[in-house]
Protein backbone atom coordinates (compact mmCIF):
# COMPACT_ATOMS: atom_id res chain seq x y z
CA UNK A 1 0.00 0.00 0.00
CA UNK A 2 1.38 3.74 -1.21
CA UNK A 3 2.24 5.63 1.97
CA UNK A 4 2.98 9.52 1.31
CA UNK A 5 7.35 10.38 2.39
CA UNK A 6 6.14 13.47 3.53
CA UNK A 7 2.86 15.15 4.94
CA UNK A 8 1.17 17.55 2.58
CA UNK A 9 1.21 21.28 3.87
CA UNK A 10 -1.29 23.46 4.63
CA UNK A 11 -1.04 25.90 1.01
CA UNK A 12 -1.13 22.30 -0.95
CA UNK A 13 -4.58 20.92 1.02
CA UNK A 14 -6.10 24.50 0.67
CA UNK A 15 -5.94 24.39 -2.93
CA UNK A 16 -7.02 20.87 -3.67
CA UNK A 17 -9.84 22.02 -1.31
CA UNK A 18 -10.59 25.04 -3.28
CA UNK A 19 -13.28 24.43 -5.48
CA UNK A 20 -14.96 22.30 -2.99
CA UNK A 21 -17.81 24.37 -1.36
CA UNK A 22 -21.55 24.02 -0.81
CA UNK A 23 -24.33 25.18 -3.46
CA UNK A 24 -27.51 26.57 -2.83
CA UNK A 25 -30.49 24.07 -3.92
CA UNK A 26 -32.67 24.87 -6.49
CA UNK A 27 -36.27 26.14 -5.28
CA UNK A 28 -39.26 26.43 -7.39
CA UNK A 29 -42.44 27.40 -6.29
CA UNK A 30 -44.94 24.71 -6.15
CA UNK A 31 -48.04 25.13 -8.91
CA UNK A 32 -50.90 24.30 -6.08
CA UNK A 33 -50.32 26.18 -3.05
CA UNK A 34 -47.52 28.35 -4.24
CA UNK A 35 -44.96 27.33 -1.45
CA UNK A 36 -41.35 27.19 -2.10
CA UNK A 37 -40.46 23.51 -2.54
CA UNK A 38 -36.78 21.75 -4.08
CA UNK A 39 -36.65 20.69 -7.36
CA UNK A 40 -38.15 17.62 -7.84
CA UNK A 41 -39.70 16.65 -4.19
CA UNK A 42 -42.98 16.28 -3.59
CA UNK A 43 -44.37 19.83 -1.73
CA UNK A 44 -44.07 19.64 2.28
CA UNK A 45 -46.91 22.13 2.60
CA UNK A 46 -49.53 20.75 0.43
CA UNK A 47 -48.53 17.24 -0.39
CA UNK A 48 -48.75 17.44 -3.93
CA UNK A 49 -46.29 16.03 -6.80
CA UNK A 50 -46.94 17.24 -10.71
CA UNK A 51 -50.48 18.05 -9.94
CA UNK A 52 -50.96 14.79 -8.25
CA UNK A 53 -51.93 13.49 -4.55
CA UNK A 54 -48.71 12.38 -3.34
CA UNK A 55 -48.82 12.56 0.19
CA UNK A 56 -50.66 12.37 3.36
CA UNK A 57 -51.03 16.15 3.82
CA UNK A 58 -53.09 16.55 0.45
CA UNK A 59 -56.50 16.45 0.37
CA UNK A 60 -58.22 13.09 -1.18
CA UNK A 61 -55.24 11.21 -0.81
CA UNK A 62 -55.98 7.30 -0.47
CA UNK A 63 -53.63 4.64 0.42
CA UNK A 64 -52.90 1.73 -1.64
CA UNK A 65 -53.75 -0.47 0.52
CA UNK A 66 -56.63 0.96 1.27
CA UNK A 67 -57.86 1.36 -2.27
CA UNK A 68 -57.20 -3.01 -2.33
CA UNK A 69 -59.10 -2.93 0.94
CA UNK A 70 -62.02 -1.23 -0.88
CA UNK A 71 -62.01 -2.90 -3.26
CA UNK A 72 -62.50 -6.58 -2.55
CA UNK A 73 -65.04 -6.30 0.00
CA UNK A 74 -67.09 -4.05 -2.68
CA UNK A 75 -66.94 -7.41 -4.92
CA UNK A 76 -68.05 -9.90 -2.58
CA UNK A 77 -71.25 -7.25 -1.50
CA UNK A 78 -72.29 -6.47 -4.72
CA UNK A 79 -73.29 -10.51 -5.49
CA UNK A 80 -74.85 -10.77 -1.35
CA UNK A 81 -76.17 -7.41 -2.33
CA UNK A 82 -78.50 -8.11 -5.56
CA UNK A 83 -80.68 -10.73 -3.09
CA UNK A 84 -81.61 -7.85 -0.90
CA UNK A 85 -81.75 -5.59 -3.52
CA UNK A 86 -84.87 -7.42 -5.54
CA UNK A 87 -86.35 -7.38 -1.67
CA UNK A 88 -85.83 -3.67 -1.47
CA UNK A 89 -87.39 -3.17 -5.05
CA UNK A 90 -90.31 -5.07 -3.57
CA UNK A 91 -90.44 -2.84 -0.60
CA UNK A 92 -90.30 0.41 -2.48
CA UNK A 93 -92.94 -0.35 -4.89
CA UNK A 94 -95.46 -1.89 -2.23
CA UNK A 95 -94.70 1.84 -0.67
CA UNK A 96 -95.09 3.65 -4.09
CA UNK A 97 -98.69 1.36 -4.29
CA UNK A 98 -99.53 2.90 -0.86
CA UNK A 99 -99.07 6.50 -1.69
CA UNK A 100 -100.89 6.14 -5.33
CA UNK A 101 -104.01 4.75 -3.19
CA UNK A 102 -103.69 7.46 -0.35
CA UNK A 103 -103.46 10.34 -2.92
CA UNK A 104 -106.64 8.93 -4.61
CA UNK A 105 -108.45 8.78 -1.72
CA UNK A 106 -107.42 12.13 -0.99
CA UNK A 107 -108.91 13.47 -4.39
CA UNK A 108 -112.13 11.64 -3.26
CA UNK A 109 -112.21 13.40 0.00
CA UNK A 110 -111.57 16.74 -1.51
CA UNK A 111 -114.35 15.96 -4.68
CA UNK A 112 -116.75 14.48 -1.63
CA UNK A 113 -115.90 18.53 -0.43
CA UNK A 114 -116.73 20.44 -3.58
CA UNK A 115 -119.83 18.46 -4.03
CA UNK A 116 -121.15 18.88 -0.32
CA UNK A 117 -120.36 22.90 0.09
CA UNK A 118 -122.52 24.44 -2.83
CA UNK A 119 -125.64 21.98 -1.84
CA UNK A 120 -125.02 24.02 1.41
Amino acid sequence: MAVPKKRTGHSAQGKRRSNWKATKPELTTCPNCGAKVLTHTVCTACGQYKGRVVSRKAEGFVEAGEVKEAKKPAKKSTKKATKPAAEETKVEETKAEETVVAEEAKAEEVKEEKTETPEA
